[in-house]
């Protein structure tokens, strides 16, 4: 059964583009092939500039599908780009882009749904939104906003209200493919679901929490964009702040868009802004030397700091934060620390933190460290680690890749997992004291951890990974 029955008109712009190639045409292939989308419908992929031809274009698209997906089949690969087209468009010129899509539109039907998803460069989003108004392409479609939304708290602001001028917030999907990871989601079932975790999610018992996304890859041929945008930008304001929102929330009224959104929402309103004296940049050697970057570039390619939230549960907790490029492994790891048991009968120097770190990875797990006793005459404890699947074998196949869970809530009209207006600017409210006056990059080498700086900012405790 199809879970979004009306036609649709998907007009993807960037469709020549790294995302799309790597993400999203694999993403509706894969919905294409589990009878997820409409049975009538059309792709217009759409960019500066045009293909030499469609069945250029069209070969390409099949050539990224059958390096990405698994089990490739050329049957639901030959369904999906028989309804692929391009239309060449600009922010100053989308007037053959509307003729397609009204040509399109004619040809499903009524009640046909146009999605527009806007895969192109921050500087490039305003402007191009501004021509989905002019053209009219905007009205009555529901409008795909990649991250990051803006460069700063006012172009932030510029685009929000441009985006206003031309959609209402009910038709905005603004999309971080974090938030459509099974892992990220577990984060509330975890939470709300178990009577052993939720009593103690607070600060009379967790003494610390971080959030670390290290990335052991470097560029891979994003030298222009990261010269435009930095690890902050990129990571910080958008991704590892969204997961933040999800581990300090107050129970939401609702699991609906409207619940979920108020909670996370109210989260960053309580975030103390940014200190920068309490955020290291690093950029790794070798950064400069890469395609497209500057010879003296300052951008950061890690970024580790210190975060606050400010309300009864939360206050003087720590949340550490830490990303980056070329560093010593690829992580998605949320640890949550827990402080000293009153009485502390064996002794501060003998127990070590009780930990559960939480692995956001396709295939999630969580590890509990705790103290149990030595074997042998005395009685004396050491940590041990207990790994815990979050996800039943059984189940092992049934988990959506995270842009095709966040395009098949964009299909539904499911705004739950997509940022919200306000939570976008209370962020960059927050993010805009470091962007004032940033820290000074300190360098690091490929492989290792980042700047020594950086490994010192939790204190005592110092960054911990499971298998650390």
């Amino acid at each position: 059964m199809n879970d979004a029955a009306d036609p649709v008109v998907l007009v993807l712009f960037g469709a020549r583009g790294d995302l799309a190639r790597r993400m999203l045409f694999p993403s509706l292939y894969r919905l294409a092939a589990a009878g997820r989308l409409p049975e009538d419908y059309r792709i217009i992929g759409s960019g500066r500039s045009s293909p030499d031809s469609l069945e250029e274009f069209r070969e390409s698209v099949r050539d990224g599908l059958s390096e990405s997906v698994k089990d490739f089949e050329p049957a639901v690969a030959d369904t999906l780009l028989e309804r692929l087209s391009f239309q060449s468009a600009t922010d100053e010129d989308g007037h053959e882009l509307a003729s397609a899509v009204r040509r399109a539109r004619d040809e499903l039907g009524e009640p046909t749904q146009t999605l527009i998803y806007l895969s192109v460069p921050p500087t490039a989003m305003q402007p191009m939104i501004e021509m989905l108004g002019r053209e009219g392409l905007a009205d009555d479609a529901r409008i795909i906003v990649e991250k990051p939304f803006g460069t700063d708290l006012d172009s932030s602001r510029r685009l929000a209200s441009a985006t206003e001028a031309v959609a209402d917030e009910q038709s905005v999907y603004r999309i971080d493919h974090f938030l459509g990871k099974e892992a990220v989601q577990n984060i509330l079932a975890l939470r709300f679901a178990n009577g052993l975790l939720e009593p103690c999610w607070n600060s009379r018992h967790i003494e610390s929490v971080q959030i670390d996304v290290p990335e052991d890859i470097a560029l891979e041929g994003r030298g222009g964009f990261y010269e435009s945008t930095g690890c902050f930008r990129d990571m910080v304001t958008t991704h590892l702040c969204q997961v933040l929102g999800f581990i300090a929330m107050e129970p939401p009224a609702t699991l609906d868009a409207q619940g979920l959104r108020d909670a996370k929402a109210q989260v960053f309103c309580d975030m103390r802004p940014l200190d920068p004296q309490r955020v290291v940049f690093g950029q790794y050697a070798g950064y400069r030397d890469e395609d497209g970057v500057a010879d003296d570039s300052d951008v950061e390619t890690f970024v580790a700091l210190e975060a606050f939230v400010d309300n009864d549960r939360w206050r003087d907790v720590p949340f550490y934060l830490r990303t980056g490029k070329a560093l010593g492994d690829n992580r998605r790891t949320v640890t949550i620390t827990f402080r000293e048991p009153a009485g502390a009968l064996f002794g501060a120097d003998e127990t070590h933190r009780d930990r559960l770190a939480l692995d956001l990875t396709e295939t999630p797990t969580a590890v509990l460290e705790l103290n149990v006793k030595k074997p042998g005459p005395d009685l004396t404890v050491e940590p041990v680690g207990s790994e815990v699947r979050l996800s039943a074998e059984r189940h092992e196949n049934d988990g959506l890749d995270a842009y095709e869970r966040l395009l098949l809530d964009v299909l539904r009209g499911d705004q739950t997992l997509f940022a919200r207006a306000d939570e976008v600017d209370r962020l960059w409210q927050v993010c805009q004291p470091v962007l004032d006056h940033p820290p000074r990059p300190h360098s690091y080498e490929m492989g290792s951890w980042g700047p020594d700086l950086a490994l010192k900012l939790p204190g005592r405790q110092g960054w911990w990974l499971p298998d650390d």
